[in-house]
């Protein structure tokens, strides 16, 4: 997937200057609808990070969430390898499609719970190339890699704890404070689960 260089976006494949621009919800991977813009439509997106498509039936512009407040927030915009479709990743205010779906296909945008933990690394890694004083994600990378790590074995000998015990409740808790706090220091070390996952991949061969 390629980052969006809006002059290599080649409009003149098709007779009427419309490429196609499939909408993808940044959080969920979800894919809400497909769409066509002109480079009218593209520049108007840009500038006002609200989608904009050119409308084939009523030959216009318009703008997602226009007569509906269902806007679609502009996230990213990738050009694929043939510079002729658009891939835009967005956060949508509401259901995507005119008759009420969250997608132009009826199914439900809910995020899954995988999906959810990459979208919870992606929030640790803001943290972390953005520092906040009121983040306590960032107080952790702010402390070093010997703090994050010393808080991990915390975490890991209060579950282990709770886990001799009958309380579900406190269990869990203090099992995604591990999880939570492994993720910190796996991006502390430069790394994701995405690595760990690979390990698993080979080890299961």
């Amino acid at each position: 997937m390629r980052e969006l260089i809006k002059d290599e976006v080649d409009f003149n494949k098709s007779a009427d200057g419309l490429i196609p621009a499939i909408i993808q919800d940044i959080e969920t991977n979800k894919v809400l609808m497909l769409g066509f813009m002109n480079e009218e439509a593209l520049n108007i997106t840009l500038s006002t990070q609200k989608v904009t498509f050119y409308s084939r039936t009523k030959s216009r512009l318009w703008t997602k969430g226009e007569t509906s407040n269902n806007f679609l927030h502009l996230k990213s915009i990738a050009l694929d390898c043939d510079k002729d479709t658009l891939l835009i990743k967005v956060q949508p205010d509401g259901p995507t499609c005119h008759t009420g779906t969250d997608t132009c296909w009826g199914e439900a945008n809910n995020e899954q719970d995988i999906t959810f933990i990459t979208h919870l690394e992606e929030i640790i890694t803001q943290r972390k190339n953005n520092p906040s004083d009121t983040s306590y994600t960032s107080s952790l990378f702010a402390k070093g890699i010997n703090k994050i790590a010393q808080k991990v074995g915390e975490e890991a000998v209060e579950i282990v704890i709770e886990a001799k015990d009958n309380n579900d409740n406190l269990f869990l808790g203090e099992a995604a404070d591990l999880l939570f706090h492994y993720l910190v220091l796996l991006q502390a070390k430069g790394f994701t689960t995405t690595d760990v996952i690979k390990i698993l991949k080979e080890r299961h061969q």
